[in-house]
Parts: structure tokens; sequence; C-alpha cells
């Protein structure tokens, strides 16, 4: 079975065109929900994060304190980084245990930092969500109800597009012009013959 990653920067729309392939009964696994669970339920990450950033990681209720965390690390790139090397390996063996299992032509693992987290190095093809950037930022501001200018400032924190172009085996334009549905079937396809 052919394990293959999808990604994009911020506003790309690659949640939605993951679903398109859900939508076509290929397996899937959210890395940045996973991430989550993981933070929430390993023993291994919760010593980590405490390790690292103190007892307020977690709340009283044995809840990860995310407000709290998000807030330290986001604004000092050392400690993003800290945090991404207690979660990230943890995740990405998850991701490897749960792919194993998996039936079928392909699987699909969605994560926003496939590149940067170097689990893309596990997968056999990646795609990469492509969509202009005054289109990725009308998007993020209407989700998030947040202004331009932190849109900016969290795509900033992101690897360019460019970058993630060197990368990326495939590229899906989600520019609202060019048909989405197409593109997504040329590359299950090809998939399939795989």
């Amino acid at each position: 079975m052919l394990r293959i990653g999808i990604t994009g920067g911020i506003g790309t729309g690659k949640s939605f065109v993951s679903k398109i392939f859900k939508s076509m009964g290929i397996p899937f696994y959210d890395a940045d929900k996973e991430a989550k669970n993981i933070m929430s339920k390993s023993d291994i990450v919760r010593r980590g994060l405490i390790n690292a950033f103190g007892a307020k990681s977690y709340n009283r209720d044995g809840a990860l304190n995310r407000k709290w965390l998000a807030d330290k690390v986001f604004k000092d790139p050392e400690k993003l980084q800290i945090l991404n090397s207690i979660v990230h390996p943890v995740v990405i063996q998850n991701s490897k245990d749960w792919a194993d299992k998996q039936r079928g032509a392909y699987s699909l693992k969605e994560a926003a930092l496939l590149y940067e987290s170097g689990s893309y190095k596990s997968l056999d093809y990646t795609i990469l969500i492509a969509a202009p950037l005054d289109l990725r930022i009308k998007r993020v501001m209407k989700r998030d109800e947040i202004s331009e200018e932190e849109v900016l400032d969290r795509m900033s924190k992101q690897m360019s597009e460019e970058e993630k172009e060197k990368y990326a085996d495939f590229i899906i334009i989600n520019d609202e012009i060019v048909p989405l549905l197409s593109q997504v079937l040329d590359i299950h396809h090809i998939f399939l013959k795989k």
C-alpha cells in the first residue's frame, strides 16, 4: 500500500481537498488532530512537556492547557522547536503504526507541517495544495475572524509555498478557477495504477 502525504500552507484548502479523498473511501490520518489527542493522552509527551515547560502545561484535571502552552511557544521559535521535538516523533510513529493497519491501494496522511517535521521522508509521495496568496488571506480572515495582519503573521511562521513546492511530487491548485475534482481524480487514478 502506498503512503501519501497531503499538505499546504494556511488557507490553501488542504482539509477540503482531503475530504474529497476521504469521500472516495481512502483511509485518512489527520496528523494535526492526532497530535492534539497525543498531547492529551500520551504519558511520554506529557512528561516531555512538563519537563520542558513546567507543570502549567496541564490543568489540574489533567487536560492539556492549550491556551497557556500556545501563548508560551508560538511567540518564541526556540520554544516552538522544543515543543515540536517532543510531539512530532510520537505523532510520526503513531501515523506509521496506523498506516501499517490500513488496506487498499493507498492511505493519506494530512499534516500542516509535513515537510517541516520530516515526516514526508517515510511517505511514498506527497501532494501540495496551493492557492494564490490573496485568496488564502481572504479564506483565513473569514474562517478565523482575524485581521489581514494576523493572517500574514501566521503565514510568516510557515515554510514558504515555493520551498514546499521543491518537496512536492504533485501539486493541486485550489484557486477556485481550475476544477478541483478533476485534479484530485487524476492523482487518485495515478495512485491506483501504482
